[in-house]
């Protein structure tokens, strides 16, 4: 055999360890409890087709260079230190691919996927918040010393083959490079059959973890680009529409995909043009909050204003993720685009939004980072004649890569709002409720608590850092309050605070296990209505969207307006349907949360699920459970294809 075929098949197994290393230690790390080995064998086989299909890519060059002989690995000192240092680069890339999947298992318990390059669009910002976050030298330097380690053990198993074959000279034979090459391309193909091993295999398990563990980073990078792209079916909306005609309580005569309703002012429009303020919460999961009973008292003053105000106990954001966030509360469309943020794609970015509709407001936005991250300005410029405030438009000290601190933000907005003439709406965006979780310095009055770690751990935090973060926004929060109630316009304007969404952690010992089992967490918000002297205080518990906030809001105001999305005013007596549609976009996963389950199903293979919310008992019986799911299945879907379809025709 000649030795660049040796060094192959020598190669192959040490790839083949690395890949089946790297899977035995995510299913150590992330495996759900009660789940054991021989229940996910099947997925260490079939991760081994799909291991064993990226190896051979890799080392296909080398291989196919066996039929050029002066560039073989054996053909001279400089062809050796090419393909050696060809493989250390693969390696590094692959090193980079493992580390990545396994940071991002962690985070939101699936592999690592084309929705990374949302960040990698803004890296700069995004380099600059992991510096801040995570000890990026030493796992550089790390990583740096493992790619070394392979790249001594790459050359020594060539010098090693070479020795072996020193005695006598092997002759170029090229069938034998044929012949290892149609194994390569057998390899690659993955199968026995006809049909070559594809993505969607991996999900035969119809359990995401067995189908995550299935597959490695580099396969579900590379398939999940297909998903970057909007792809709208015009039928399935056509299809579903009398399904969201009857949702939206539309007339039974109007046509199809018409979404259109203007609605006029009613009795509960406040003629006195009250000023808007919309305060969008970085990561504000309520069951860390002093709200849901959490006894951490986290959020003491939200916790009193939310009794002095309307307070929605169960809001939701239809996904997980600042701008997934920020896109549905100012458009009224879940961005169910699933592999890319809809506010960057060209496609999406022509949105009309209801805040066009308040004609005699003067229109802004503060935030203390940049709008270019994730696009956001691109975004905000469906909002007319909107005077936008971002890092480099306020006097305040940068405290880290997300700007200025939320108090110093709410400093700044304050003042220029106390310089209008005119009504305004204004949406203020918070962030130091994120890593790196940057308290100032010059913040000496807010005070740290000592948590024991089991008890952060009990109530949700995964850090002291992350509970300190939690606790300044209610801090921030207070100070914007107390300085507001000082100006001439605080009586005569409505403070809404909305989560952009929840984050995933231990909630059981606040609420039903569905919050943590199928991360109900990382989409709980709180939301509450604050004007004293305007609104009449009340505990809402019954289901509501984020994607609810601006009917509701011009709902309060006398002021006509023209909704053509899925948003409802949710303080209109006619509403029906308490529904929240929720979408897990990594995990292919759909649901409906209402006021008694939760119920999902997954958009890449036949997987139904149907859990209480106001305890861990099921209070159905079969023939109910049959009905409910056949019933959510059908609203679930319809929401899913609207969304789709109103993300690309939703115009401005």
């Amino acid at each position: 055999m000649p030795k660049t075929i040796q060094w192959t098949v020598k190669l192959f197994f040490i790839f083949l360890l690395i890949f089946t290393l790297f899977r035995l230690s995510t299913y150590l790390a992330f495996r759900p409890e009660g789940l054991n080995f021989f229940e996910i064998f099947p997925s260490f086989l079939l991760g081994c087709l799909f291991d064993i299909r990226w190896i051979c890519i890799i080392l296909l060059p080398v291989l196919c260079s066996g039929f050029i002989p002066n560039f073989t690995p054996y053909s001279s000192i400089s062809a050796r230190r090419f393909w050696t240092s060809y493989l250390s680069l693969s390696t590094f890339i692959m090193m980079f691919f493992f580390g990545a999947d396994y940071g991002h298992f962690a985070y939101v318990s699936t592999r690592l996927n084309a929705s990374a390059l949302n960040f990698v669009e803004d890296a700069k910002i995004s380099m600059e918040m992991l510096w801040q976050s995570y000890p990026l030298l030493w796992i550089s330097l790390a990583l740096i010393a493992v790619v070394y380690l392979f790249y001594w053990l790459y050359r020594r198993a060539h010098i090693r083959i070479e020795k072996e074959n020193s005695v006598q000279e092997i002759q170029y034979r090229t069938r034998w490079y044929f012949f290892t090459l149609v194994l390569f391309l057998f390899g690659i193909y993955g199968s026995f059959t006809t049909r070559p091993l594809v993505w969607k295999d991996a999900f035969v398990f119809k359990d995401n973890f067995k189908s995550y563990l299935a597959l490695n980073p580099l396969q579900n990078f590379a398939t999940t680009l297909r998903f970057r792209k909007p792809v709208v079916d015009d039928e399935r909306a056509k299809d579903n529409f009398p399904i969201i005609r009857d949702y939206l309580q539309l007339d039974s005569t109007t046509a199809s995909l018409n979404f259109r309703r203007l609605t006029l002012p009613d009795s509960r429009g406040l003629e006195s043009k009250p000023n808007i303020v919309l305060v969008i919460c970085e990561s504000f999961s309520m069951y860390k909050s002093t709200m849901s009973g959490n006894p951490l008292n986290t959020t003491p003053y939200f916790d009193q204003l939310s009794k002095e105000g309307i307070f929605f106990s169960r809001c939701f954001s239809p996904h997980f993720a600042t701008a997934r966030g920020v896109f549905a509360t100012l458009t009224g469309i879940p961005d169910v685009q699933l592999s890319k943020f809809s506010s960057r794609n060209e496609e999406s970015l022509q949105q009309h939004t209801i805040i066009n509709n308040f004609e005699d407001y003067s229109k802004f936005y503060f935030m203390g980072g940049s709008s270019e991250f994730n696009n956001l300005k691109r975004l905000l410029n469906n909002i007319k004649d909107l005077r936008l405030y971002e890092e480099g438009s306020y006097t305040s000290p940068k405290v880290n890569v997300w700007g200025i601190s939320d108090k110093n933000l709410f400093k700044e907005a304050t003042k220029t709002l106390s310089e209008q003439k005119n009504p305004f709406f204004a949406v203020i965006q918070t962030s130091d409720n994120h890593r790196p979780f940057t308290i100032p310095v010059e913040d000496s009055d807010f005070v740290k608590r000592d948590v024991p770690k089991d008890t952060l751990e009990k109530y949700g935090f995964l850090s002291i850092d992350e509970f300190h973060a939690f606790c300044y926004t209610d801090f921030a929060f207070k100070s914007f309050i107390e300085d507001a109630k000082k100006e001439s316009w605080f009586d005569n304007t409505i403070f809404v605070f909305v989560g952009d969404h929840g984050v995933a952690g231990d909630a059981t010992a606040i609420y039903p296990d569905a919050w943590t089992d199928q991360r109900l967490g990382d989409e709980h918000i709180p939301l509450l209505l604050y004007a004293p002297k305007l609104l009449v205080p009340a505990r809402r518990d019954e289901v509501v969207s984020q994607i609810d906030v601006l009917p509701t809001i011009a709902g309060l105001v006398h002021n006509p307006y023209v909704n053509t999305t899925l948003g409802r005013d949710l303080l209109n007596p006619a509403k029906k349907n308490n529904v929240a549609f929720i979408i897990h976009h990594d995990e292919g996963r759909i649901g409906i949360v209402t006021d008694s389950f939760y119920y999902t199903k997954n958009i890449r293979f036949e997987q139904e699920t149907l859990l209480p919310v106001k305890s861990n008992i099921p209070w159905w019986n079969k023939e109910e459970e049959v009905l409910i799911k056949k019933r959510s299945s059908s609203l679930t879907s319809a929401l899913y294809e609207t969304a789709k379809w109103m993300l690309v025709n939703n115009k401005k």
